[in-house]
């Protein structure tokens, strides 16, 4: 089977075929192992000092027939700091989870491992079920792209597009191929919800295109510049750029020479 390349007019130049990855079976399952495996390796790892909260005097005072007893004192039985002074802190409970600056009861460990681990056949295999999806135009339709107005999936351009240096030129490349109401999309942001708000998050970004290109000349910088839409290097390509959030069928544009180097990377 053969599709159409386009140039930076929208114009058809040539016919090349189309790889056997995008006849893959979409596998979600793999899809979403390799996304959440990515995104646990940039967690940063968390944990309590072990001795955090219990570094205190106190101890416990409720026995029964002792001198500093409490029973009948109407006070709860637990670590208490013994002694009259300072007065503020004279017979404070301590040490226990319930207590002021007392430990927390189950924290954070050190040792916890975060990293989700996934082979090497699985992460290859996630990748081409996720190249697959993007030529699936209902997958793509779903995930909220603008591609009434396309004339085919996947859309497949000449390499003077690895040459744009300036962001109006990409966006102007955009409407040509028929992506005007994407970039209308892409320009939607709404208010996050929750306390990401105070986090530096104010904002919520649609994703927009994947550009996939084999060589830079000039365009990432060019398309760095526009909100939503990223860029990578086809031997840089993961089942994150391609399925963002785990979710596959992302609106992708291949460079020619990135469409061709498929089938030698994923065979």
């Amino acid at each position: 089977m053969k599709i159409d390349v386009f140039d930076l007019n929208g114009n058809p130049i040539q016919k090349i075929d189309i790889p056997k990855v995008f006849e893959e079976k979409v596998r979600r399952d793999l899809i979403q192992r390799a996304v959440l495996s990515s995104q646990s390796k940039r967690i940063q790892p968390i944990g309590r000092d072990p001795y955090a909260g219990k570094g205190t005097s106190a101890h416990y005072h409720g026995y029964r027939r002792h001198r500093y007893a409490m029973m009948g004192k109407e006070m709860a039985r637990m670590p208490r700091i013994h002694g009259k002074s300072p007065p503020h802190l004279s017979m404070r409970p301590r040490f226990v989870p319930q207590t002021r600056g007392g430990r927390l009861a189950h924290p954070p460990k050190v040792e916890k491992i975060w990293e989700q681990k996934i082979n090497k056949k699985e992460k290859r295999k996630a990748i081409i079920s996720a190249l697959s999806a993007t030529s699936n135009k209902e997958l793509v339709e779903k995930r909220g792209h603008k591609v009434s107005d396309i004339k085919q999936l996947p859309l497949v351009v000449d390499d003077q597009i690895q040459q744009i240096k300036k962001t109006k030129d990409v966006i102007e490349f955009l409407k040509k191929m028929g992506l005007e109401r994407e970039l209308e999309r892409m320009r939607i942001r709404k208010v996050r919800a929750g306390k990401g708000k105070t986090r530096g998050r104010v904002y919520k970004i649609r994703k927009g295109p994947l550009l996939i290109i084999t060589e830079d000349k000039g365009i990432i910088k060019a398309v760095k510049n526009i909100p939503g839409m990223d860029i990578c290097k086809i031997q840089n390509l993961s089942t994150e750029n391609l399925a963002p959030g785990a979710m596959p069928g992302r609106l992708t544009i291949f460079s020619r020479s990135a469409f061709e180097k498929i089938n030698t990377l994923f065979k």
